[in-house]
């Protein structure tokens, strides 16, 4: 099936300064604290002649949260400007300078056999694994008494691979150490810094930072490297007349020992005329060496030319045909909101080709990619399989098209594929997103968090939310959901402050006994504050549960919601009726909307910026109905995972606020 859109073609031109900041491990000076708002800030004031990426290297937060806090920055710098920087929990100098391993020193420098690895929010150790084509019980295997309980900013041994594949990929991997560039990791591994460029798409002046990792391509046995600071070219000396080893070594810049190492002759004492073997570092003999190191980091500032194109073509593949569960009818929604999402672009001025497949089985998706017509395509949007994602994932990293995965979590495929935008968040990513957000909703509130006996479905966000608090010290208690609930809650609720109730399941059963309790509670205790946080299906629930939702301030977290008032959904669901002569299937999420969502999302990213959207999708417009939309690179070589998430809250006031809590 082939929709053709014919449209007149806009053309917008991007103008972009490009800079560059030259890399260093920075030290967080001692600075005054301040706290505004309950949140803690260094007061900075501004060098001459500092910027602001340098500022945020040094404090290791981005530029983005320096402005939110200091807008008139935008407008430029200025010697002695006083800068409130907000203070990273749990970050010291040493954290800021490098990573530091669990016995607290710094990565060694030789990386031929393992590497380190800082984790990241939301990261897991089979995630690890699948990002360095290794095993968990591997990683397991090279860090003792490690276990899947692990916490941002911890550092972990990875092992190398160091034999050629077949059937993989050929990449080992490098952790970025104190003073060294782009140049100099270049030269250990013999390659040109162009080569680490085309195998990391992701990096950056902001992205090249100590402890971080890059992937280092290789093309035959693995042979051990040398760091380039440490690789020395002998050099012939001849000694003259009042010389002594210490002057020579000066000279040299080479240490007493090692020359005295590299000639045993020196046992009988320096004589003039001696030839001396000098261990000389390359990096010193190399005369052009600063003109390279330049060159080369000018190229981490580099921004792509955008690639228009008078044509959008895109690819939707999906198993129509499958009728199991109803599943037809909501992929046929799927495609009926995403072509409202081409007509309104179709007024925008984009012209816009959809082509539309069947993929039933692995033989018909193989014989598919096999055809021309695909590979001329820019956006390719489908896939539910595992079987059926890793094809078109290797599709499109063959033919450099953009996949968006947009109903899987589960598929590694944006661990190594940099063309990959994956629309439903790993559990993983949620979690901790959304443990973030209730961090800083509720910094100052009591923390209550009621177990159900046999129903804790919500385990996997509990135990990130308490390795949060724990982190920043902050208390919580527990207790269990028994017929004496309320009499049990009493005592743990604070008087004179907020108190949050945090179930440990999303079930509507243990949701009543829990709400039944607060209401005896608030009998007991009159003037008692206690919120409710909870659940993404919590918006299913009856209007009966909704006012009492209303009645304890309830929030809770989804990456999707629906608001019913809104104008422009109205819009949408009343055009959707007028297209197709039927309402949107009662389902959460709204498959209709879904596929409009997705739609004016990506077909934005590459009417405004091109089939290289990727280096501007923070600036793509995510005005969505349902769905929250905020794509973060997982490394510097892989693809994209969508972190966008929302914050509803139904206040005393019977008003229902829909909180984007994704930029």
């Amino acid at each position: 099936m082939h929709t053709s859109l014919g449209m007149r073609k806009i053309v917008l031109v991007i103008l972009f300064a490009a800079f560059f900041t030259a890399i260093s491990g920075a030290q967080i000076p001692a600075l005054e604290k301040i706290t505004t708002n309950g949140q803690p800030f260094y007061k900075y004031k501004v060098k001459s002649g500092e910027g602001l990426l340098a500022i945020s290297r040094t404090f290791n937060v981005t530029v983005d949260e320096i402005l939110k806090h200091n807008p008139t920055a935008g407008s430029g710098l200025k010697n002695g400007q006083e800068l409130l920087i907000p203070v990273r929990e749990g970050l010291t100098a040493s954290t800021v300078s490098a990573p530091l391993t669990q016995s607290g020193q710094q990565p060694p420098l030789d990386q031929n056999h393992t590497f380190r690895h800082t984790i990241a929010r939301g990261e897991t150790l089979y995630g690890i694994a699948q990002m360095y084509n290794t095993s968990v019980d591997e990683i397991i295997r090279n860090n003792s008494g490690l276990t899947e309980n692990i916490a941002e900013g911890q550092v972990i041994v990875v092992p190398q691979q160091r034999s050629l594949s077949s059937t993989r990929e050929n990449y080992r991997y490098h952790t970025i150490l104190p003073k060294e560039t782009l140049y100099s990791v270049s030269r250990t591994y013999s390659l040109k810094p162009e080569d680490l460029i085309a195998a990391n798409t992701g990096l950056s002046v902001e992205t090249f930072q100590i402890g971080k990792t890059i992937r280092v391509p290789f093309y035959q046995m693995q042979a051990d490297f040398i760091p380039y600071e440490q690789q020395t070219q002998n050099v012939t000396h001849k000694v003259k007349r009042g010389e002594t080893l210490y002057s020579i070594s000066q000279a040299y810049d080479v240490p007493v020992e090692s020359i005295e190492k590299a000639n045993p002759i020196l046992v009988a004492g320096l004589k003039t005329n001696m030839e001396l073997i000098v261990p000389v570092k390359v990096s010193r003999l190399d005369e052009n060496a600063r003109t390279r190191e330049i060159e080369a980091n000018r190229l981490l500032s580099l921004s792509n030319e955008t690639q228009k194109t008078d044509v959008i073509r895109v690819g939707l593949l999906l198993p129509f045909l499958d009728k199991s569960g109803g599943q037809h009818l909501r992929l046929q929604e799927y495609y009926e909101g995403f072509l409202l999402a081409v007509e309104k672009m179709k007024k925008e001025g984009a012209n816009i080709e959809v082509y539309v497949f069947e993929i039933g089985s692995r033989a018909k998706l193989e014989s598919l990619l096999g055809t021309l017509e695909m590979e001329s395509l820019h956006l390719l949007i489908g896939g539910m399989t595992d079987d059926q994602i890793s094809l078109i994932s290797n599709f499109s990293k063959k033919h450099n098209i953009k996949y968006i995965i947009p109903f899987s979590s589960k598929n590694s495929e944006v661990q190594n594929n940099n063309h990959v935008f994956q629309v439903n968040s790993p559990q993983s990513y949620f979690y901790s997103k959304a443990s973030g957000v209730f961090m800083e909703t509720f910094r100052n509130a009591n923390v209550v968090i009621v177990n159900a006996p046999g129903r804790s479905d919500k385990a996997e966000f509990l135990s990130t939310l308490k390795a949060d608090l724990r982190r920043r010290n902050i208390r919580y208690q527990e207790l269990s959901l028994t017929s004496n609930l309320s009499t049990d809650m009493l005592p743990l609720l604070n008087s004179n402050g907020e108190n949050v109730i945090v179930p440990s399941t999303g079930d509507s059963g243990s949701l009543r006994e829990i709400t039944a309790a607060l209401t005896q509670a608030h009998q007991a205790r009159q003037g008692v504050i206690t919120r409710l946080f909870g659940y993404p299906e919590w918006q299913t629930y009856s209007t009966e549960m909704k006012k009492l939702f209303h009645q304890y301030g309830t929030y809770f977290y989804t990456s999707f919601y629906v608001d019913e008032q809104d104008v422009e959904t109205r819009q949408f669901a009343e055009n959707f009726k007028l297209w197709y002569g039927r309402d949107l299937i009662n389902t959460y999420p709204k498959y209709g909307m879904f596929g409009y969502d997705t739609g004016m999302f990506f077909l934005n990213a590459v009417y405004r910026y091109g089939t290289n959207f990727e280096q501007r999708i923070n600036r793509i417009p995510s005005n969505s109905l349902q769905f929250s939309f905020k794509f973060d690179r997982v490394n510097n070589w892989g693809g994209f995972i969508n972190t966008g998430l929302y914050l509803i809250h139904y206040d005393a006031g019977n008003v229902v606020h829909k909180i984007n809590k994704s930029r």
